[in-house]
């Protein structure tokens, strides 16, 4: 049996525009946060690693990380890029033979385990390690699981660009599965209108 992916949760942004930590909005009975949590675990992601960084002390306070391992990225002011090379360092120390992550954020509620589950089995199934990505709305985004082949691709990443312009000109093999609602996100305070 082929050893699993490991998800890394990029949730260390301040939701400076929503005025409010993201992380702990409440959806269906849970924070955002939690419910990634969940979702990456019921998708059989492993390890699952989140990655704060604004409001660091109170996210842990608010949310048991029994399920997941937080890890505090210190230079998540220098934008969204530095929160990914904090969670690659983590998985090279938690899951040195995982052999790809799932990078994922917080705050897409319509997201589902069964789909997380999809981009993982597409993953696993391929001959040669590829990319596998969310579509929606057009672009290819995340949701999306990465080989460690691209892990030095996602390191040289800088400032508040995430993984985007690699799913647009994806150094290796891409498959995009469909995610219908994967541009439904929470930016903006008129957002929560659209959690329900």
């Amino acid at each position: 049996m082929p050893m699993s992916v490991a998800a890394i949760i990029l949730a260390g942004g301040a939701s400076r525009r929503l005025g409010q930590p993201k992380q702990l909005l409440e959806y269906r009975g849970e924070t955002l946060l939690e419910r990634a949590i969940h979702l990456a675990n019921a998708a059989g992601a492993a390890p699952v690693l989140v990655v704060l960084g604004a409001h660091f002390e109170v996210i842990l306070a608010a949310i048991p990380f029994n399920e997941a391992v937080a890890i505090h990225s210190d230079k998540w002011k220098h934008g969204l890029a530095t929160s990914i090379h904090a969670g690659l360092r983590a998985l090279d120390v938690c899951a040195p033979y995982a052999p790809g992550a799932l990078l994922m954020n917080c705050d897409q509620p319509r997201l589902t385990s069964e789909h997380l589950r999809a981009l993982i089995e597409a993953f696993a199934a391929q001959a040669a390690a590829g990319i596998v990505a969310s579509a929606y709305a057009g672009v290819r985004g995340v949701p999306a699981v990465f080989p460690r082949s691209v892990f030095p691709q996602l390191n040289a990443l800088r400032g508040d660009k995430g993984a985007r312009s690699l799913l647009a000109k994806p150094p290796c093999p891409l498959i995009a599965l469909p995610f219908e609602g994967g541009e439904v996100d929470i930016d903006l305070p008129v957002d929560l209108e659209q959690l329900e």
